[in-house]
């Protein structure tokens, strides 16, 4: 059988599905080049290509030029580096020596203030406005203050705190009627002696009249006649320092004021065997030792009220537990 024309022996193909187009779209902006750099032109040609001008405001600079400013860079960053590193070094070292530095500024403080007084101590050492101008005085009765004065105002003019007070011991020391003393700076320029005189306590008789003594012994003043109101003792030799004188003496400070003027003389012979003769009477007192002194002054002042118009008789209080008053 003759196949027609055009036949084609292959199998049928289905037929290729057709692949959708893709439609690449370019920006509807395109970069424009800046106003103030021309179009690079096309070259030609046979002519040499001139490089482009760079563009405004965008530097080029050399390699030299570019390296010294990283240098310039990197060492500003060192710099930097390094004032960091201090600070934090300063700020370690503050916190550690914190303690030392608190320990000198108290120091420094102590230093100042020691400086300061040293000042000041100097100032009225040797400052004129503290010299010595006035000497004062007091509890004088037997001495002559001018005396005293004579002695004592070559202090006069000298800084208060330089007052030579060992002359001034000196001085006084020649003077027995002092029994003691007291001296007292007064700022600013007075000096204040408080004097205590020795008190005479009794009499003793000697070759050039009658002696007023203390009860240390010292010879507070010598009269040619008897002074009323002082008992005199009886001491064989006239012995200051004899045991029979401090004995005496005892027995005297011991006695009440009232009854201590009411006593015309006292003697002891021995340590037991005081004895007490009473003024503008025949009245005696038998004391005993002059141990217990104290009680029996105080019995003898009780007993002697009770006895004076009783006439001549003798107070035994050498038993002061039974003290008693026996008639002539």
């Amino acid at each position: 059988m003759k196949r027609p024309e055009g036949f084609d022996p292959r199998p049928p193909q289905p037929e290729a599905t057709p692949e959708p187009r893709r439609t690449v779209r370019s920006p509807r902006r395109t970069a424009r080049a800046p106003k103030s750099s021309p179009q690079a032109e096309e070259p030609v040609p046979g002519r040499p290509v001139t490089p482009a001008p760079p563009a405004i405001g965008t530097p080029v600079l050399p390699d030299a030029a570019a390296s010294r400013l990283r240098e310039r860079e990197a060492r500003a960053a060192l710099r930097r580096a390094a004032r960091e590193r201090a600070r934090v070094e300063r700020d370690e070292v503050r916190r550690f020596t914190r303690r030392t530095r608190h320990r000198r500024a108290i120091w420094w403080t102590a230093g100042g203030i020691v400086a300061a007084f040293a000042v000041a101590v100097s100032l009225a050492v040797f400052s004129p406005l503290l010299a010595l101008r006035e000497i004062r005085i007091t509890g004088t009765e037997r001495i002559p203050q001018e005396q005293l004065h004579a002695v004592l105002d070559e202090q006069l003019g000298t800084p208060l705190a330089l007052v030579d007070l060992d002359a001034v011991e000196r001085e006084l020391a020649e003077f027995p009627l002092i029994r003691n003393y007291v001296t007292e700076v007064v700022p600013p320029d007075t000096l204040v002696v408080r004097l205590q005189e020795r008190q005479p306590i009794a009499l003793v008789q000697g070759d050039g009249g009658f002696d007023l003594v203390d009860p240390a012994g010292v010879v507070v003043q010598t009269t040619p006649e008897r002074p009323p109101g002082v008992p005199l003792l009886t001491l064989p030799d006239g012995d200051l320092d004899s045991a029979g004188f401090d004995w005496m003496v005892e027995v005297l400070l011991a006695l009440p004021p009232e009854v201590l003027a009411q006593v015309d003389s006292i003697s002891a012979p021995s340590r037991d065997s005081v004895t007490l003769d009473l003024a503008g009477s025949e009245q005696r007192v038998l004391w005993g030792s002059a141990t217990d002194s104290d009680r029996k002054a105080a019995v003898l002042a009780r007993l002697i009220p009770l006895h004076a118009g009783a006439g001549a008789g003798e107070y035994d209080v050498s038993a002061e537990r039974t003290a008693v008053f026996r008639p002539d």
